[in-house]
């Protein structure tokens, strides 16, 4: 998948409004609310809500949306990426999740192993 398919699926996460990502968006589709959902990020709550912190929440968002946005186009939708991105253990951690791993910091390790299943490592 090229890097502008990635950017207008990703654009569904979109605050029409304004140019950055829409928390409400991101937590909506992953069954969370926003204080949970600034707990994955790790940005204060009010952060969130607060239209002075939209730069710091689309940044704290940024790699989750393009993980969801890598699962639903190998998944096929939105809704079956945040269904894995939750409860599908990922080989290799120990029965943890996406939302475990990213949760802990390790953004990058679920990125890294969508690149590996799209490239056909896992398949």
């Amino acid at each position: 998948m090229n890097t502008a398919a990635l950017d207008i699926r990703a654009s569904h996460f979109g605050d029409e409004r304004t140019p950055f990502l829409s928390a409400r968006r991101v937590a909506e589709l992953l069954g969370v609310n926003l204080t949970e959902l600034a707990g994955l990020i790790g940005v204060a709550r009010n952060t969130l809500a607060a239209k002075t912190g939209a730069r710091k929440v689309d940044a704290a968002l940024s790699p989750i949306v393009r993980i969801l946005a890598m699962a639903g186009e190998m998944a096929g939708d939105e809704q079956r990426a945040a269904i894995w991105f939750k409860h599908q253990p990922i080989p290799g951690w120990a029965g943890k999740t996406a939302y475990d791993l990213v949760r802990e910091g390790k953004t990058d390790k679920v990125l890294a192993y969508l690149e590996a299943v799209r490239s056909g490592i896992y398949a």
